[in-house]
């Protein structure tokens, strides 16, 4: 029995890797999932943006809170402008700054709105609560609104701050249950 041990080539080329067509069928299809992905992209960056200057807002208020009862006195949380800016200092001439967050740190695109009109900042006292006047002369905040103007819909958070001094995040828009906790 002969084995034969050469194989005959075969005269053509086996091609290897993508035709133009295929490329381009390629293109065509991710271009298309961009397309429709972009806006649910953008939607949720600026959410995300509006989370983080309110979570940012919150752990401020949270540490001048903790910050009075540590030492036992006076510590204010004070806004910056109309962005998410802030600085927790114990008040005094000159103040004592004990930490500052700049507008910069990933959430300058956001609109923040205070209540009552022109509020900036708000004191706690030695027990956590909060001292019905500050530095500023103006009355302390009860509530502070975070959005992006230009962002139809991304989701608006709020945090509102009791006169027992308790710090709480929220969403405004009414679409969640009557029973859900996130909404306030």
């Amino acid at each position: 029995m002969t084995t034969n041990r050469h194989v005959m080539a075969s005269p053509l080329k086996v091609a290897r890797g993508f035709s133009l067509v295929e490329l381009m069928v390629v293109v065509a299809i991710i271009g298309l999932l961009l397309l429709v992905a972009f806006p649910a992209y953008t939607e949720w960056i600026q959410s995300s943006r509006i989370r983080t200057a309110a979570e940012t807002i919150q752990s401020g208020l949270q540490l001048a809170r903790a910050e009075a009862v540590r030492r036992n006195g006076t510590v204010e949380f004070v806004l910056s402008g109309t962005n998410s800016a802030w600085t927790v200092q114990v008040p005094g001439d000159p103040a004592e700054v004990i930490q500052q967050r700049s507008a910069g740190e990933g959430t300058s695109l956001v609109a923040v709105t205070t209540q009552p009109d022109g509020a900036v900042s708000i004191g706690y006292n030695g027990l956590g609560r909060v001292n019905p006047g500050t530095a500023a002369g103006t009355p302390p905040l009860q509530r502070v609104d975070i959005d992006i103007a230009t962002a139809d819909a991304a989701r608006e958070l709020r945090v509102t701050i009791g006169t027992d001094g308790a710090i709480r995040m929220c969403d405004p828009s009414g679409k969640l249950p009557e029973d859900d906790p996130r909404r306030c």
